[in-house]
């Protein structure tokens, strides 16, 4: 048998991970680390289908574990990106209100765009005609973020293994089944390989409560994925968005609606979407690929549940998202941001993803903050929901924090 020790295991090479991997090494706390991944290329599932977007930090509650960590995460991504000289769109963000009763959060918005330290500004409809003509606010007002930004998630996730290798950290990939036991700190691979480890990190993301579970922890909780779909402008539209225009949200669901998004490419292509769709498997990005029939029952039992209590508002989420994935629907949500907008103009993208919603059974809700729980020899990360990647380093660095006391480097 081979036997490999390492001072530290990360289970999930996505932006999480990574992160964690090159903090530790940044703050020199140990060189001793390996990284274990199910897939042979890194980025497959959720880092290396996210959007892009680095965001400002506009949405959250104020002493939120997300505000604490997106604007201070996004300023740091974004000076790896351009020390790097990886793609990179610094075209800003407008948000603005599809119906005239939702203006009022903008207001909202930016109190908590400020409260978290994010620079904002509060336009009226003359900046918002100059910057986008189509756009159409039903007040008349906008909130500009000019320091929301669009990268390449693949390039990005690909260039920062690649340093940490260079760096002496040790990837495993292709592994996609294993088991551990977290009492004597030992993780055995199907190839007979024998993983020793001071500490586990688990960032396995869409499989994170099912990794926390086999260390007999976040029994309460559950991952709900939800499929995101994006249609795109075609290139020969007379409508090209220079910026990022978004809907303003409904606060109480974790969705933040249909809206135009133009890449980090020399050429830009702007995004439409994505939709919010319940998905019928963790892994299930189109068709019947990667179903889990037994999951997706009760998943949608859960989701039948929320919407009869309606907690949270969950019952708007069904009524204005839920469907999104309708062509007629999202075209219609397209037109609410942009009227001019045609069902001729669109094309379907090859972009897709699954959102993975935490839900507490024990309090019937779904988590709207990053989660982190303590395990024997472990930390789970649970949660890794937007703007994790957008946040990374300095999540991975509040992880570390939360964790260093029960670091077993020994």
């Amino acid at each position: 048998m081979t036997r490999h020790h390492s001072d530290i295991l990360i289970v999930g090479g996505g932006m999480v991970g990574l992160c964690i991997a090159h903090q530790l090494l940044e703050r020199g706390i140990t060189k001793s680390i390996t990284v274990l991944d199910k897939e042979p290329e890194l980025g497959r599932h959720s880092s290396g289908r996210n959007s892009g977007v680095l965001h400002a930090g506009l949405y959250y509650k104020p002493a939120s574990v997300k505000a604490r960590v997106c604007v201070s995460g996004a300023r740091r991504l974004r000076a790896w990106v351009e020390e790097r000289g990886l793609p990179l769109n610094a075209c800003g963000k407008l948000i603005v209100p599809p119906r005239l009763d939702l203006d009022c959060q903008l207001d909202v918005l930016a109190e908590r765009g400020r409260a978290n330290g994010a620079v904002v500004e509060l336009w009226d409809e003359i900046q918002l005609r100059q910057l986008v003509p189509e756009a159409r606010s039903a007040s008349g007002r906008a909130l500009w973020s000019p320091n929301t930004a669009v990268v390449k998630p693949i390039t990005v996730v690909r260039r920062l293994q690649q340093e940490l290798e260079e760096w002496g950290v040790r990837f495993l990939q292709a592994q996609k089944g294993w088991t551990v036991n977290p009492e004597q700190q030992h993780l055995l691979l199907e190839d007979g390989t024998a993983l020793d480890f001071g500490h586990l990190f688990n960032c396995a993301g869409l499989q994170a409560d099912r990794v926390a579970r086999s260390f007999g922890v976040g029994h309460q909780y559950t991952l709900l994925p939800f499929k995101g779909l994006y249609w795109q402008l075609k290139h020969d539209c007379p409508i090209q968005p220079c910026c990022n225009l978004y809907p303003v949200p409904d606060l109480n669901v974790p969705f933040l609606g249909v809206h135009f998004t133009p890449s980090a490419e020399s050429t830009s292509v702007v995004s439409i979407g994505p939709t919010a769709t319940p998905a019928w498997g963790r892994e299930n990005y189109r068709g019947l690929q990667a179903i889990e029939l037994n999951m997706a029952a009760a998943n949608l039992a859960v989701l039948a549940q929320q919407y009869f209590a309606n907690r949270g508002g969950f019952r708007r989420y069904v009524h204005e998202q839920a469907f999104l994935a309708l062509p007629p629907l999202l075209l219609r949500a397209a037109q609410q941001l942009i009227p001019t907008i045609r069902a001729e103009h669109l094309e379907l993208s090859s972009k897709v993803g699954i959102r993975s919603q935490l839900f507490n059974h024990s309090t019937q809700r779904l988590e709207d903050d990053f989660l982190c729980l303590p395990g024997p020899a472990s930390t789970h990360v649970l949660n890794a929901i937007s703007p994790a990647f957008t946040a990374s380093f300095a999540l991975a660095d509040l992880i570390l924090d939360q964790a260093s006391p029960e670091l077993n480097l020994g």
